[in-house]
């Protein structure tokens, strides 16, 4: 793997003063090498890892299982495009399984979420069912533990 692109992954975006001391590149190959990454489109962007419990936001998650007809000459590629171009789907994945594809939904409500699915997402022709779970709460977002405690949840507890 391009080794500023795994420096990148590996967590937070550094600067490229930091990647030029941990690589040994100057600070023009790291320009660069960030700016053809962006341009070939491998690197797409940096994202925020957010607790969202920690914020006054009532913003709502919700995973839906989307089975779908295949067409003829497009697979699933056209329907699955179709539904990721909407603005409330976060994510939108294929997936092998008892489902097609696999859709991160988010909203300002509950009811928002759910109108979305019923009006827009069910409605489409080729799509046969979806099946929603609401996330309740997150442990982990993308490999950030945002639950911590201080004792260790596989140890037992200790009964007098």
């Amino acid at each position: 793997m391009n080794e500023v692109l795994h420096m990148i992954l590996e967590g937070e975006k550094l600067s490229t003063r930091q990647l030029q001391s941990l690589l040994d590149f100057n600070d023009q190959q790291i320009v660069e090498e960030v700016a053809k990454l962006q341009q070939e489109g491998i690197l797409l962007g940096w994202r925020p890892i957010v607790d969202s419990e920690k914020l006054d936001s009532q913003l709502v998650r919700a995973v839906i299982e989307i089975k779908i007809r295949p067409e003829r000459e497009g697979g699933f590629d056209r329907l699955a495009l179709r539904i990721s171009r909407f603005d409330e789907v976060e994510s939108c994945y294929l997936m092998s399984g008892a489902y097609d594809l696999l859709a991160v939904v988010t909203g300002n409500s509950l009811h928002q979420v759910a109108s979305f699915i019923s009006e827009r997402l069910s409605s489409i022709d080729g799509v046969l069912s979806t099946a929603t779970h609401f996330m309740l709460r997150a442990y982990k977002e993308q490999g950030f533990q945002l639950i911590t405690t201080d004792t260790d949840p596989d140890k037992p507890a200790v009964s007098a």
